[in-house]
Formats: structure tokens, sequence, C-alpha cells
């Protein structure tokens, strides 16, 4: 088709029939299934997800309940996506570099909707005398920066600060009365 105003051209429009079965029309995105099949493995391959996140980024993509579904389904059989995998990893690496507590982990996890027995089995990822000994060093660098002069104040500061790091009361209550 030409557009033409006053013999002179302003537009040259053609049509080109679409019959590509692989792309359906969402809103304002043109979507490629193989293309969303891609690039969410490849945003699995990175480290390791949880299922909420890649359905949240399969939304972000534009694709429909139904491809979400299915693209689920397909990285659970080819293994690039583990929900147990990702609680052990996510346990041992929260605990290992951030020093997180089990409560804040636990807690962490279960905003992302990971189920409780998958969280159990991650918590296993932790050593126990491994635990004990990053919440003794925790609390010990913890109460030499204190200078507070009453003894009950600067233990109950260090017992908040353990279990803003999420760990059990009890368990700091038992560590701060050993320093």
């Amino acid at each position: 088709m030409i557009l033409a105003k006053n013999n002179k051209l302003i537009a040259f429009l053609f049509f080109i029939e679409y019959k590509n079965t692989t792309f359906e029309r969402m809103g304002e995105k043109l979507i490629d299934i193989k293309l969303i099949k891609q690039k969410i493995q490849h945003y699995c391959a990175i480290r390791e997800r949880c299922q909420s996140q890649v359905i949240k980024k399969l939304k972000s993509y534009g694709a429909s309940l139904s491809q979400i579904d299915e693209l689920i389904s397909k990285l659970k059989k080819e293994n690039f996506l583990d929900e147990e995998r990702f609680a052990r990893t996510f346990c041992s690496g929260k605990f290992t570099i951030n020093k997180w507590g089990k409560q804040k982990i636990a807690y962490e996890l279960s905003k992302l909707h990971v189920s409780n027995t998958i969280i159990q089995s991650g918590m296993k990822e932790i050593n126990q005398v491994d635990y004990l000994d990053v919440i003794r060093k925790l609390s010990q660098k913890k109460y030499d920066l204190l200078r507070d002069h009453n003894q009950y104040l600067r233990k109950k500061k260090v017992v908040s600060y353990l279990t803003s790091k999420g760990y059990e009361v009890d368990l700091a209550w038992e560590c701060i009365n050993h320093l």
C-alpha cells in the first residue's frame, strides 16, 4: 500500500501474513516460546532458583499460565529447576557467608514459597557444631564491641543482635551466659 499526498510519497506500507505458531501476542509483547525457554534456562543455570522466582521471571517475559506450567515441567525434567537443591544451597550459603541463623533462613525460604519439608531437608546442610561455633564467635565479637558498663544491658544487646541474625533466643542466652 502506498500513501501519498499531493503526489509526494509519504509512506510505503506492506503487510506480510504471519503464520508461525511459536509466537503469541500478549499485551504489547511478542513472545517466542523457544526464546523464553532459552532465557529461563540461562537464568536457572547462573545460580540455583526456586519455583516462585522462575514463575516471577516468566511472568515478566509475558508468558501465559499454560506456558509457565509447561516450561516449569520441562525445567524440572531437564534438571534446571530443583527445589530441594535450591534449599540446600540457600541454607549453606546464607549460613556460611551471611552468618544467618536457622530461623532467619527458614523465614526467607518460606517467603519464597518453599514447602516446610524442603526447608527442613535444606537445614540438614548446616552442621550443628559449626552452628554453635559461629554463634559463639558472633556473640564474643559483639560483646567485645559494646562499651556499656552495665553487664546485663550489654548481654541483652548481644542477644538482640543474635536474634536479629536469626539465632534462637535460648541458644543466644546460653551462649552469652558462658562468656
